[in-house]
């Protein structure tokens, strides 16, 4: 019996094992991502930078076209019994599982942030969060720019000349490629139907942002991706990311793009933590122009928002994150507040050299 079983299937097998084992046993998945992935992220990522088109969706829209197609073609083409054609749709998506998660998923199994930089988790406090959203938003105010265009080569070398500076952020790898370069989303209607501005492609170590994101959040939504393709699979760890390189960033648009990233998430967290009174004095305080941004921004997206597929994308994403030990979901997002705030309670304290 065991010698009808094919050797491929043998193989795949053996990888499933891999993958479930580094995710389960601590420490595993910290070595695929120092170890592992910067090898398969520069190999994969090298090459697949050459091909024009975003070579990641076009193989799940064939993966998923030919998932619907197959048992037609099989049945009529091939005989083979419904059950045999079972076997063969399941095995295809466990070759894809497992590409997933060696190309790219199994940064998940990597500790947290603070786990991997031995920065404390700051406590809550009424007082430290009230100080860090006022000076969140006199920061953002004096950052403000006008920014009508976007040149993505431009965009795309400062973000990564922000990435390399001498100062390391801490818990990310240094860039994998000396010019990364994001490709532009081959589905953009669909991904703005659901909210989608950019996404990782891990399967070829690509990463592609939405053709219709507005300009002036185009460099953080890159430098979120970009963060994405390093290793960093947790959304609040790549918004942290994000901010950090974009607003340390010599170029002003560049800057207000990082301040706008976090916006809604600071907001959100100051209208659950502070009373009303003191959240209209901190709303009153932020640039009119800045406002009005972010309400075109919120509009623009709300416009191209499809409810229905819109909610579907969120629970099933919500349940891939939730399946790969993100617990919070897609609440995760704005987990970013808590990790700035630890983050700049431990440069307070760094000695000076």
């Amino acid at each position: 019996m065991l010698k009808k079983i094919p050797c491929r299937v043998w193989i795949l097998l053996g990888l499933l094992v891999g993958i479930t084992i580094t995710q389960q046993i601590p420490g595993w998945g910290d070595k695929y991502t120092q170890h592992v992935y910067p090898i398969i992220a520069h190999s994969l990522g090298r090459i697949s930078q050459h091909i024009p088109f975003a070579v990641g969706d076009l193989f799940i829209a064939l993966a998923i076209g030919w998932l619907v197609a197959c048992p037609f073609y099989m049945k009529l083409r091939k005989r083979r019994s419904w059950k045999g054609i079972l076997l063969y749709e399941t095995e295809f998506l466990l070759w894809i599982y497992a590409w997933f998660y060696l190309a790219w998923g199994l940064n998940y199994a990597q500790s947290d942030f603070y786990g991997r930089t031995g920065i404390a988790r700051a406590g809550y406090s009424e007082e430290r969060f009230k100080a860090f959203a006022y000076r969140y938003v006199n920061e953002m105010n004096a950052a403000y720019t006008d920014t009508t265009s976007t040149l993505p080569d431009k965009v795309a070398a400062k973000v990564a000349q922000s990435y390399r500076l001498p100062q390391r952020l801490p818990g990310i790898h240094p860039l994998f490629l000396k010019l990364p370069k994001a490709k532009t989303m081959l589905f953009t209607p669909l991904a703005s139907m659901v909210g989608v501005t950019g996404s990782m492609g891990p399967f070829f170590c690509e990463f592609t942002l939405n053709g219709d994101v507005l300009p002036p959040y185009y460099p953080a939504t890159f430098a979120h991706e970009l963060a994405h393709f390093q290793g960093i699979a947790r959304e609040s760890e790549a918004n942290l990311y994000s901010f950090l390189a974009c607003t340390r960033s010599d170029a002003p648009s560049i800057r207000l793009s990082g301040y706008l990233s976090i916006l809604p998430h600071v907001l959100s967290n100051a209208s659950r933590l502070m009373e009303k009174e003191e959240y209209a004095t901190l709303y009153k305080q932020i640039r009119p122009e800045v406002i009005t941004l972010a309400q075109h921004n919120q509009q623009y997206w709300a416009e191209k928002y499809n409810p229905l597929i819109g909610r579907i994308q969120d629970i099933l994403y919500d349940l891939y994150l939730k399946g790969n030990k993100i617990s919070s979901g897609r609440k995760n997002y704005s987990e970013v507040i808590g990790l700035l705030i630890s983050y700049q309670e431990w440069e307070k304290q760094k000695p000076t050299s």
